[in-house]
């Protein structure tokens, strides 16, 4: 019996493939790992994890992740942590003879300077937003150790490249946060303040959002059926590029928000206008694949938070 071991498996993405793997029946022992299980930052904990699961496969989710300021301030502690993570990740699924090795890169990943869309291939074209740098090789040398595994031993790991995601179980906080999740807590304290709606920035930003539970699904097949060693970009299309202001407009109305009150601080910093990314990749695979309307998706994810207030990561 194959046994699927998820590390971060209690993160936004880790919930949703656990809420997936539910509902669509899937076979085999799925373990969600907890920082709790163990430091998967010492080698010697990791094997432990390993030795007590034997896994088959593994998705590899966990990592030190964190907003914009502290990605800023922290950059050696970024590098480390995610290079020692990765590096006992990598070193057990060869040694466990792991059939198939499955990591979570991120589109900040591709270079500062570039052209649009970003596809596959231009991972390693230029050096990483200076922002986050520690962050971004770190990861960027989950794709070079893929191939170097390959070569030297013949594994078969891989990685998945998603744009921004969002969904229940995300992390709420209101400094330390991605847009969506961002968004959702301030218009609940706005309502419960009875204050404006105030979002950082002009609101013109575009972005291409993929709702976790749709990547969940993406995920469950890229186990099953991807065979590449090079990753792949799991997004929805281009054309389902949205703004900050129109996504602050759905979230509003979501939770039944006046919409005179939502306002734009433009004092704020915008940020990059845009980082489409192609999925031409995946739609070769899955030309037929129905990502969840955005609509749809943030009623669902507001009415999670609202339902889950208290417990919620904040």
């Amino acid at each position: 019996m194959e046994t699927v071991l998820v590390t971060g498996g209690s993160g936004l993405v880790g919930q949703a493939i656990k809420t997936v793997v539910e509902q669509q029946k899937e076979q085999g022992n799925w373990v969600f790992l907890r920082s709790s299980d163990g430091d998967l930052r010492s080698l010697e904990q990791t094997r432990k994890i390993f030795e007590k699961y034997q896994p088959t496969h593994v998705i590899h989710l966990a990592a030190l992740v964190g907003g914009l300021f502290k990605n800023m301030k922290y950059k050696v502690e970024f590098w480390r942590d995610n290079v020692a993570i990765n590096d006992n990740i990598m070193s057990c699924c060869k040694d466990f003879k792991v059939k198939k090795l499955v990591s979570c890169l991120s589109t900040c990943i591709f270079p500062d300077k570039t052209t649009y869309p970003l596809d596959e291939t231009m991972v390693h074209n230029g050096p990483p937003h200076p922002s986050n740098e520690g962050y971004a090789y770190a990861k960027r040398m989950i794709d070079v150790l893929n191939r170097a595994y390959k070569e030297e031993y013949n594994c078969h790991f891989t990685s998945v490249i998603p744009t921004n995601v969002y969904g229940p179980h995300d992390n709420y906080h209101l400094e330390d946060s991605h847009v969506i999740p961002g968004l959702i807590h301030k218009i609940h304290l706005a309502k419960k303040n009875n204050t404006d709606f105030v979002v950082w920035g002009s609101g013109t930003p575009l972005r291409q959002f993929i709702y976790s539970l749709d990547l969940a699904k993406l995920f469950v097949w890229v186990v099953k059926e991807y065979e590449e060693i090079d990753p792949i970009i799991l997004s929805v299309d281009e054309q389902d590029e949205i703004s900050i202001k129109d996504v602050a407009t759905l979230i509003a109305k979501a939770s039944n928000f006046p919409l005179e009150r939502l306002k734009f601080d433009t004092t704020k910093a915008d940020g990059q206008f845009k980082k489409t990314a192609s999925n031409r990749k995946l739609r070769t695979y899955l030309p037929n694949f129905q990502f969840t309307p955005i609509e749809t998706a943030i009623q669902e994810s507001v009415k999670w938070f609202e339902d889950n207030y208290e417990t919620a990561r904040k």
